[in-house]
């Protein structure tokens, strides 16, 4: 007999099962199990245009927040090393701030992936209130610095966290328009952050640059809380990889020590920063080992993989770390070369910080209505390098130099927007937290490698131990401006083929198509 053939002449439904199939059927529970997890059936009713819009506000407010605190510290240093009589330490304040940020951007983008946007912000302001009152009441320098490092983790995940929600309710192809905007609150944050600082210190108390967070992040949560309710939910429970997220953080924190420290409080090749090196060389190896075994690993490899990912990551890099460098470096060209102050100095760089967001805003519109978006940050970059390579020439007039660099910065802010729109566009609506804590971790390290490169450059080129990196006192005008001028001349040609890099990623960068207008179309189901 076919073994496929019926065995018995009854019917299947009045048949006795086998001895083995009833034995297994009744260990089946039998309970009936809750949905009251499981998502609509439904896709929630799209935002309306005034609930966009106050998410915007409130989101631009929680961003202005930890825009304002990455500067508004510089400037009262000299106020708070006087009281606490420890100068030796005053740079911890701003370091332990970007260190810890720069750490756990990546987390708090993976986090809201699986634990919900309202969840992460909420904790990151909380972060960022604890540190700032910590900050505020610190009896010594080194209470200041580690609550500094309190805020700095929130202030990590405000930046990842904010973008998040704004790719939630805000379709890609419009969402350039509004990285504009937000590009234009970090500008102006790093812009009255200074200015805010040194009228607290001077006028006030240093700590009002800490309690000043206060009404602002409980206005951001005021505004912000009643509409997280309405924002589609894309996130996705799964169990946290939290030892592929320890080996990130920590490979990020000594890497970043390397850069702060090698060449000013210890040699390059001192055996102190090679032991660095090497540690954080194999911390990194580590966590792509695990990466590559672990079943949800922390930060997928294959989400920086394919045809947009790494040039995304490569080109917003490189335009964030040549205007950041720039930023850090220019102060002492004004000084040494156009023996401008402290303060115009100050003034003069404002031309790279506010045209960069112009940059911003005509790339983000251009994605709104046109099909081929990525070709104006093509142009733009390319502008820019243009631009680098005339400032390596022949000495300029300080209005000249200033229109140049302006332009300069035209070019450079049209990378960001298409970056952060193509990036989240090519990923799934669950992972979109995690890219986007990704690309805002390598452009951190991206800043802080292109800030010491070019302080290696300046180093090299003059031969002597300058004052970098802000710290500028008298030793500025012995330096002879030809060298100077000279010695900035392979700064700025580092900033051009940094820009011509960026420009080379992003015609390699496969142009996938955006979504049209979230408003028009319902939501699509949360995965």
């Amino acid at each position: 007999m076919n073994k496929f053939a019926r065995q018995s002449h009854q019917p299947a439904d009045i048949g006795p099962l086998p001895d083995d199939i009833a034995e297994e059927l009744s260990r089946l529970p039998t309970e009936v199990l809750s949905v009251d997890d499981a998502p609509s059936i439904a896709p929630p009713a799209p935002l309306t245009t005034d609930e966009v819009r106050a998410i915007v506000i409130s989101l631009m407010l929680t961003m202005f927040l930890a825009a304002l605190d990455q500067t508004i510290v510089a400037t009262a240093l000299p106020t708070i090393g006087r009281q606490f009589r420890d100068v030796s330490n005053l740079s911890w304040v701003i370091t332990a701030y970007l260190l810890a940020g720069t750490a756990v951007a990546p987390v708090f983008g993976t986090l809201s992936d699986i634990y919900g946007r309202r969840a992460m912000i909420i904790t990151s302001l909380s972060l960022f209130v604890a540190g700032s009152i910590l900050c505020a009441v610190a009896p010594n320098m080194p209470m200041l610095i580690l609550a500094r490092g309190l805020q700095g983790l929130g202030g990590g995940g405000i930046m990842p966290v904010v973008q998040t929600v704004i790719s939630d309710v805000v379709s890609p192809r419009e969402r350039g328009q509004y990285q504009a905007y937000f590009s234009s609150v970090w500008m102006v944050g790093g812009i009255l952050g200074p200015v805010i600082g040194g009228v607290f210190a001077e006028h006030l108390h240093w700590s009002m640059i800490f309690w000043i967070n206060l009404p602002l992040a409980a206005a951001a949560l005021a505004l912000l809380l009643p509409k997280m309710g309405k924002i589609p939910v894309f996130h996705r429970k799964r169990k946290v990889d939290w030892f592929g997220g320890v080996l990130l953080m920590a490979s990020a924190v000594v890497f970043m020590l390397v850069l702060t420290w090698g060449g000013t409080r210890y040699p390059w090749l001192s055996p102190t920063v090679i032991a660095m090196i090497g540690a954080a060389v194999a911390l990194a190896v580590t966590f792509v080992w695990h990466a590559r075994r672990a079943d949800e690993p922390f930060l997928p490899l294959p989400l920086l993989s394919g045809t947009v990912a790494p040039y995304a990551l490569t080109a917003g890099g490189c335009a964030l770390g040549a205007m950041t460098g720039l930023t850090v470096q220019l102060p002492l060209y004004y000084e040494s070369v156009y023996h401008l102050s402290a303060s115009e100095a100050g003034l003069a760089l404002i031309p790279l910080a506010a045209v960069s967001t112009c940059g911003a805003a005509i790339a983000g519109r251009t994605m709104a209505r046109a099909k081929h978006y990525k070709r104006v940050a093509v142009v733009g970059t390319s502008w820019a390098a243009l631009c680098g390579l005339g400032l390596t020439f022949s000495t300029l007039p300080l209005w000249a130099l200033l229109v140049l660099m302006a332009a300069f910065a035209l070019g450079l802010g049209t990378t960001f927007p298409v970056c952060v729109v193509s990036l989240q566009n090519s990923v799934a609506r669950a992972q979109v937290g995690t890219i986007t804590g990704a690309m805002n971790f390598f452009r951190s390290l991206m800043s802080s490698f292109t800030v010491a490169a070019f302080a290696a450059i300046l180093l090299i080129s003059l031969g002597a131990d300058i004052p970098l990196a802000g710290e500028h006192h008298g030793a500025i005008n012995a330096i002879p401006s030809a060298d100077m001028m000279m010695a900035f001349r392979y700064v700025f040609g580092a900033a051009a083929a940094m820009m011509a890099l960026a420009s080379l990623c992003l015609i390699l960068m496969e142009e996938r198509p955006l979504a049209g207008p979230a408003t028009a179309q319902p939501v699509d189901m949360a995965e």
